[in-house]
């Protein structure tokens, strides 16, 4: 396997080029200081006053004045077209955590490709923040501070079970499968807790739970899934 392009021992930020609320990036920053970029995301990085510690994509959507404002040494061009962006700086950002900001809204086929990647890429743990949530796919196990009442949605992309602590209806005992159950709109009765058996969950938690979230990926010893074959 080639060696990343980008390895911290620190969060990241992940900057795409789809919608971007105005203090999406600043929060996202004041998590992960270090900023990558997904091909035309460094545009918007550029016009928020960041230039990227690296570039990385396809180039088919990033403009030349763009180009002009970047080091060279700072573009890594991946001319191919088998992946998208998302998967492209995903799999070659190497650090604990990265955050994704302007990777959802916009087109539905994007995100949809966004969520496939954030399953397939599992060994690379990656916090998406969305307008009014964030969503994440679930580690073995992980434990958030929330609030009661707060909406967790869990959506399977691959079958799966687990266990729950601290859900409104808990979800031990059941398959969750994209064809069959799934577990929209639970709700949160205070900290949670949940385990999870295999790859392929996606949870969506409230946008303010994102510090438990970054804290919860970022305790020393932390479970992760293991890079898949192939």
């Amino acid at each position: 396997m080639k060696p990343p392009i980008v390895h911290s021992s620190s969060p990241v930020t992940l900057v795409g080029g789809g919608e971007l609320a105005h203090d999406d990036l600043a929060l996202a920053l004041s998590h992960a200081a270090t900023l990558v970029a997904a091909d035309s995301g460094a545009q918007a990085a550029l016009a928020a006053g960041h230039v990227p510690h690296a570039v990385i994509g396809d180039f088919d959507s990033l403009s030349a004045d763009a180009r002009a404002q970047i080091p060279q040494a700072r573009l890594h061009e991946i001319s191919e077209q088998d992946s998208t962006d998302f998967d492209k700086v995903l799999r070659h950002v190497a650090a604990p955590l990265c955050l994704g900001v302007g990777f959802l809204g916009a087109r539905l086929d994007h995100q949809l490709a966004v969520m496939n990647t954030l399953v397939r890429r599992a060994e690379r743990p990656c916090v998406l923040i969305g307008a009014h949530e964030v969503v994440f796919h679930a580690p073995p196990e992980i434990a958030l501070d929330l609030g009661p009442e707060d909406v967790v949605s869990l959506f399977p992309l691959a079958r799966v079970t687990g266990r729950s602590e601290g859900l409104e209806w808990p979800i031990e005992g059941l398959v969750m499968e994209p064809h069959g159950r799934i577990g929209t709109s639970n709700r949160a009765r205070g900290p949670l807790r949940l385990e999870v058996d295999a790859p392929g969950l996606l949870v969506m938690v409230p946008r303010r739970a994102l510090a438990s979230v970054t804290r919860a990926f970022l305790v020393p010893g932390h479970a992760r899934w293991p890079a898949r074959a192939g």
